[in-house]
């Protein structure tokens, strides 16, 4: 969230919309990144992250409501690894455009980690029909390709830049890894279950993925991350 706010630092927003703001640490960055903005308003459809944004964060102003039900218009529009969790990109992202203020900016960072073992253990495990996981648990998290985004951007803005930035994070253990998708990639998965099955379920991954992740030196795992970002303007 740091590295996307600090490329669009330079455009001096007055009105700010953090799309999938999730407990609001987003949304704080953008607040410090934007201290002059009149106007900064943090979105999620969790109501539980809403109420722990709402607690950790005063005042800054935070919504219960989907990216679908976002109004009004934004000088930027900000969502860091969110739209991942959201189908049709295609009609989603041109709607967010139609957002913008003239000049407005839409800035996007989304995950494309699904090679990664330890995501590709997460989709082994969750497909195993013994978890009985619907498809409306296991048909999220869906991206596209850069190519296709590419297209998509084409098409709805005036001009655009994408990138990509591959981040390796030091983590303490291989348990860590469980800490570090559990509110995020297990989320759906995790809140439809009991909590002996969550154990079992995140031992399960992290059996499937533990050799995957050598010991360092430092008595440290290494867990790489990729996260493709786009800007793009309006007008």
């Amino acid at each position: 969230a740091i590295d996307l706010a600090k490329r669009v630092a330079d455009r001096k927003p007055d009105t700010i919309a953090d799309i999938g703001c999730g407990p609001g640490n987003s949304t704080v960055v953008l607040k410090a990144v934007f201290p002059d903005a009149s106007s900064v308003l943090g979105i999620d459809n969790s109501a539980e992250m809403i109420e722990r944004a709402r607690k950790d964060h005063k005042g800054i102003d935070f919504a219960v409501a989907s990216a679908a039900e976002l109004s009004g218009s934004y000088d930027l529009l900000f969502s860091n690894a969110c739209l991942q969790w959201i189908p049709d990109h295609e009609q989603l992202i041109p709607q967010l455009m139609a957002h913008l203020t003239d000049g407005g900016a839409l800035a996007v960072q989304i995950p494309m980690n699904q090679e990664e073992p330890l995501f590709r253990a997460i989709h082994a495990v969750v497909s195993d029909g013994k978890w009985g996981f619907s498809h409306s648990v296991s048909g999220q998290n869906k991206v596209l390709s850069p190519d296709s985004y590419f297209n998509i951007l084409s098409g709805c803005s005036t001009r655009f830049e994408m990138w990509e930035t591959v981040y390796y994070h030091a983590l303490p253990s291989h348990e860590h890894l469980m800490q570090w998708v559990r509110e995020t990639r297990l989320r759906p998965y995790l809140s439809v279950l009991e909590a002996p099955e969550q154990r079992s379920l995140e031992q399960e991954i992290l059996d499937k993925a533990r050799d995957s992740y050598p010991v360092m030196g430092s008595g440290e795992i290494i867990l790489r991350f990729r996260r493709f970002f786009f800007i793009a303007c309006k007008n």
